[in-house]
Order: structure tokens, then sequence, then C-alpha cells
């Protein structure tokens, strides 16, 4: 087996593969060993989790196919947090967001409030996908 890791690998690779032990080093104070953690207010949670366990019929649909990593392998959580907001779907890896807008989302002021949480997400990099769910 040790031959099939220095055939694909350099030998200083191979020599470090051969001599893993496990463990690793323990992170450093504010690291968080290379892992993107989305902030969120921590008084949301609550919130969210009451919207994960009452989803509307749309969102319902929409899970059975984003969950388990249907599409491409990508990893979608159901009513995330970030910063001020809860987004229906998240796909962090992909930087990709969902929203099913409900008739609420129809009123001048919710249109703004949409606007602007949309212009704010997507200054974090991510992509939101806006649909109705009438």
């Amino acid at each position: 087996k040790k031959g099939a890791v220095s055939e694909i690998c350099s030998p200083r690779t191979a020599q470090s593969i051969d001599t893993f032990d496990g463990t690793l080093p323990p992170l450093q104070k504010g690291d968080r060993g290379g892992f993107a953690v989305l902030n969120y207010h921590y008084d949301l949670k609550p919130l969210a989790r009451s919207l994960r366990n009452n989803r509307t019929d749309a969102e319902q649909r929409l899970w059975y196919y984003l969950r388990r990593r249907q599409i491409m392998g990508v990893q979608f959580y159901r009513q995330r947090p970030i910063e001020t907001f809860i987004v229906d779907f998240c796909a962090p890896t992909a930087k990709l967001i969902i929203e099913l807008d409900g008739s609420q989302h129809h009123e001048p002021v919710d249109v703004r409030n949409d606007l602007t949480r949309t212009t704010r997400l997507e200054s974090l990099g991510f992509t939101v996908l806006r649909f109705d769910n009438l």
C-alpha cells in the first residue's frame, strides 16, 4: 500500500502520509481550522429552529429535492441564520441562497426589505434566487 501512495505523490508528501498519526495540532485563538463560519445573531437561533419545524408546503416540497446532497453533492441547510436574516435554504459551499416568497412579500414595504436583504447577502458573496410559492 505504501508503494501506491509514493506513485501518485512526491516523496516528501508520501513520507508525511506514512508518518501521520491521526492527530492535528491544536487550533490557535481565532482559528477556525480552515472552515468558514457564517456569522449570525444568536437570538435568531430559536426562531430558525421554529421555522424549520413549521415549514410551508412549498418549502417541504423543495426540501425533498435539496436534502441529502442530491444536487451535485451540494449540502443545503433549511432556515439558516446569516447575520440578521434567516434564509429559507442555504448552500454555503456553493454560495447559494434560495428564498421562497409568499404573498406577504408583494407588499411595497416587504419588497423594499427583500431588496435590502438580497443586496446584503450578495455583498457577502452569495447568489440569491427568489421564487414565489403562490
